[in-house]
Formats: C-alpha cells, structure tokens, sequence
C-alpha cells in the first residue's frame, strides 16, 4: 500500500510538471488510496520552515518517516521547485483523513490528522488554509530575491527609513538638552526672583535633580521606542529578514495590547483597592480624634493611661493598615500570578526566618509601655547606664547620660535588667554617698561634719532634711553613710562632686582624717590639710563656684 502511495505521487508529481505551462485548471480529488495509508504519531513534532518563515508543525510519521525527515523533502522539493521558476499556485488536495499540498501541481507535502493538534482547536482545514498562506508568502518573498529592481526599490527606502529614525534621535537628544537648559534658567530665575535662603536653595535644586531625573527617563523611553520602529521597518524591508520585523512589530503591538488590556482589567480592582484605602484612613483618623481626646482628658478609659495613649495609637493605626493590606491583595493587579504568588512566599519566609530577635524586640516594647515602667523625662538607671529617658520606641529605648551621651539601648535588654527610676519620687529618692572614719573620732563629730557639708552643698533639698547613718562597724573603721534629696537628678554627678569637696574641707578643718576604703593602724600624726595649704599653687587664692551653668541638665536646657 506504501509503495502504491509512492508511485502515486510520482504520477502526480510528473503530470503537474508536464502540464506546468497549461491554463489553470480545477484539481481533480486525490484517490482514495492516500487514505488507505494508515499515518500514526510519531511523539516528537518539528515545524517545517521555509525562506525563515514558520510553515506548519509536523507531528506525524507517515511512511516510515519522521517529521523531521517530513520536512527535509518537502524543503528540497520547494527549492527545485524555485530553480525552476515554479513558485505558484499553492493549492490543496483533498484526500480521506487528509490533505496534500501543492505547488504548481506539485505535491510537497501531506498533512494527516496525527499533524493536527485538537487540544489546540486545530483542524485539517484550518491547518491547511494557514498553510497554504504561510507557503505562498514564503514563495513569493523566495522569488522577490531574483528581481534586482526590487531589491534595490527596498534598500533604498530602508536606507531613507534608517537615516529618519536617525534623524529623530537627533531631535530627541537636541530636545532633551534644551528641556535641561530651559529647566535650569527658570529655577535660577526663581530663586533670585524670591531671594531664597540656603535651605531653600537646596530644596529647589532637589527638585530641579528630580525634574532632570523625568525628563531623562521620559527621553530614554523615546530613543528606545524611535531605535525599536527604526530597526523593525528596516527589516521589514527586505525578504529574508521581513519575518523578524513583523515579529517585533507584533510584539510591540502584542505587549501594547496586553499592557491596555491589563490595565482596564485592573481597574474594578483598583477601584476597590481604592475604597479599602479610603476606608482605613478614615478609621486610623478616628483612632487619633479618640487619642487625643483620651490624652487631653476629655474621654476617660480605665485600661488606658495618658502615656500609654501614643503607642497604642500606633498599635490601633498599624492593625488597621495591616488588615487593610491583607483585604486589598486579591484585587492588586497580577496577585493571583505564579511569580506574585513566589515573592509574597518568599518575604513571608525571610520575615518568619528573621523576626524572632525582631518580635522579641518588639514584645519588650510593649512590656515596658503598658507596665508603664519608664516614661519620657524619667531619670533612670538601666544596668550600669543612668540618665534620662528621651525616647521610647517599639524596638529600642534612648537614654541622654549627664555626659550628653545618648545611649541606645535594645528593649529586650531593658526587660532581662533591673531598672530603676529615680524620677517616680523624685521629692523623696535619697541619693547616698559614703566615708569611713576611725574609732578615734566621736560619731557625733563626724555626722555634724557631714551634715554641715550638706548644708552648704547648693542643689540639695532641705526637705527631707539630710541624715546620716552607721551603715557598719567594720574592724579598723566605721561606714558613715549621708542621704541627701537632690533638687535636680539629672545634676547627680555635679551635686555629689560639690558635696564631696565640702566634706573634705570641713574634715581637714576640724582635724578629723579620712582613711578609705581602708587602713590597719592610725599614723602618728593626723593625715589631714592645713587650711594654709588649701589653696595651695596652681589652685586659685579664693574658691570658685563649683557648680557653673556648663553642668546643668542637657535635657531639661
């Protein structure tokens, strides 16, 4: 049955070249022998592509041939066909199961319902007619390539086609450097016209970088849509290459459509994304107006207390917008797309892989807002760090030290540490500074002495009134403590600096010696400083305040 199909189509193939030269005439129907031959699938296609046009995609082996080897024969009997000047008509034979395609009477190929892809929608006539088209165009640009007028006819108007798109980008970059002179004139024009500050200067020039940045961007996207037509029409030109400048074309043409179609499919979504968004703002704008009222007064909440109010209104603000975003990402554009679907698993697993120290962090925060147990201004010590408060965030708490040093420190840290806030009581906190002094001297001397120095330390309350204490009887000493109420914690080092200064000259004065921290035997004569020597060189002659303006509180200034 093979070799009967075979000589067949020799028959064919001999008649049609006999008869080349004779009037067109109605192709009689293929006998049904072709259909006797049984084509099956061969699981491998190969597209037959002629003169760098794509013909039709071959799936079948018939014969005992493959797809491939399908369309090897029909490439070379389409090329003997042109050497011999026959390059039309195209037409197709029908046949049971099939069709065969001719050129000039010639058969080049036979297309069997295994070629056909019916997932795809296709059929045996609508393959065969896009066949049929696809040849034709095919041959007809194979003989355009032996007609020199038209090749020259093609190259020149590629050439003046080339030398327009040329010509536009030189418009474009002209243009663009005009734009940049004329943006430069008109801001240097504004500012000597409103005598603009420093400030203002540099903030008009941000905006001058920002409008170059657009323009420069607005004219890139022009030269590459001018280089991309200019490119395209050019090799529209020629045979050879006019499939890959309607490939362009169509992609642009294609990317175009889809970008509109993309955004009037968007824009319900947009809409509503819109009207979540509208929504949230109104509600995070109630949550402040309630706020407000709560930290004025004007609203009384047990559970809430003023210095709580800022941070639960962003707590209140940040979960309004997180479930703003999760009810608005169905209708974003592209949310329902594999690769969208991948960035949003991918961030959900960098969050979940690095949030813990981040939450812990954050769960310290709040620990510390709702415990109320620091507050701004608050005079505190955190460790081995004493200062006042200044921030109090979600993630971290800022400290200003009497240095004028600001000291971050992690809310995590704060909670796994000891505080104390000296500024709770502050009227009241007793601040303490100790000396040890020998058996020989009277107790009552030395606690006079040392509330005599508090009497004369400035910064230091008179109420509650100073007092001392015998913190311990050690072997060769007693511990003396003196507890004074400063008027300012923040001045802590500077108070303690000054009262230290007058326990030494009250104590050099009366002849009572200082021996901390420790000593085994009294010496034969008393360690202490003759008031002649107390303004021993380079000491100045008079004594000088020691609590000048440089040391008050940074914080409070």
């Amino acid at each position: 049955m093979r070799q009967a199909l075979a000589v067949f189509v020799l028959v064919l193939g001999w008649a049609g070249a006999g008869s080349a030269q004779a009037p067109p005439r109605q192709a009689p129907p293929v006998p049904s022998i072709l259909g006797a031959v049984a084509p099956e699938p061969s699981g491998a296609s190969f597209t037959l592509t002629y003169f760098n046009r794509h013909i039709v995609v071959l799936r079948a082996r018939v014969m005992g041939r493959t797809p491939e080897e399908r369309a090897t024969s029909a490439t070379r009997i389409l090329d003997e066909l042109v050497e011999r000047g026959v390059t039309g008509p195209v037409r197709s034979r029908s046949f049971d199961g099939g069709a065969l395609i001719t050129v000039g009477d010639i058969g080049v190929l036979a297309l069997t319902a295994p070629d056909i892809d019916a997932l795809a929608g296709e059929t045996i006539d609508t393959v065969t007619a896009d066949t049929i088209s696809h040849l034709g165009l095919a041959l007809d640009e194979r003989s355009e390539i032996s007609a020199p007028r038209r090749i020259l006819r093609s190259g020149l108007i590629a050439l003046a086609g080339l030398t327009f798109g040329i010509g536009l980008l030189w418009l474009v970059h002209r243009a663009r450097i005009a734009f940049d002179a004329r943006l430069a004139a008109l801001t240097e024009k504004a500012v000597e016209k409103a005598k603009l500050t420093g400030l203002d200067i540099l903030k008009s020039t941000r905006v001058l970088d920002f409008e170059r940045g657009l323009l420069t961007v607005v004219t890139a996207a022009t030269e590459l849509v001018v280089l991309y037509g200019t490119v395209a029409f050019v090799l529209r030109r020629f045979p050879f290459t006019r499939p890959w400048g309607e490939s362009m074309n169509g992609f642009l043409l294609n990317t175009v459509e889809t970008l509109a179609l993309g955004v009037l499919d968007a824009i319900p979504g947009l809409f509503t994304v819109a009207l979540i968004v509208v929504l949230a703002r109104f509600l995070t704008r109630l949550i402040a107006l309630w706020c407000r009222a709560v930290e004025a007064g004007r609203i009384k909440v047990r559970w809430l207390y003023p210095e709580t109010v800022p941070p639960t209104r962003r707590l209140l603000t940040g979960l309004v917008w997180v479930f703003a975003a999760v009810v608005c990402y169905p209708y974003l554009p592209g949310s329902q797309s594999d690769a969208f679907k991948g960035i949003s698993v991918l961030l959900g697993l960098m969050v979940t892989l690095g949030s813990s120290g981040f939450v812990n962090q954050i769960m310290g925060g709040f620990m510390l807002t709702y415990s109320r147990a620091l507050r701004l201004g608050d005079f505190v010590r955190i460790g081995d760090i004493e200062g006042t408060v200044t921030h109090l965030g979600v993630l971290s708490t800022k400290v200003r030290t009497p240095w004028t040093e600001e000291i971050t420190v992690p809310n995590a840290v704060i909670v796994s540490q000891t505080t104390v806030d000296y500024s709770r009581f502050a009227e009241a906190v007793l601040t303490p500074t100790t000396v040890t002094i020998g058996y020989d001297a009277p107790w009552r001397q030395v606690e006079a002495l040392l509330l005599a120095a508090a009497e004369r330390t400035p910064g230091i309350r008179k109420q509650p009134k100073p007092r001392v204490i015998q913190a311990g009887l050690e072997d060769f000493y007693v511990r003396y403590t003196l507890l004074v109420c400063l008027e300012r914690l923040m001045a802590k080092p500077f108070t303690l600096d000054e009262l230290h200064a007058n326990i030494q000259d009250l104590f050099n004065e009366h002849g009572v010696q200082i021996m901390s921290p420790n000593y085994v035997f009294d010496p034969a004569a008393p360690k202490v400083v003759p008031k002649d020597r107390w303004f021993a060189a380079p000491a100045p002659a008079a004594p000088v305040a020691r609590a000048p303006e440089s040391r008050q509180d940074p914080a409070m200034s």
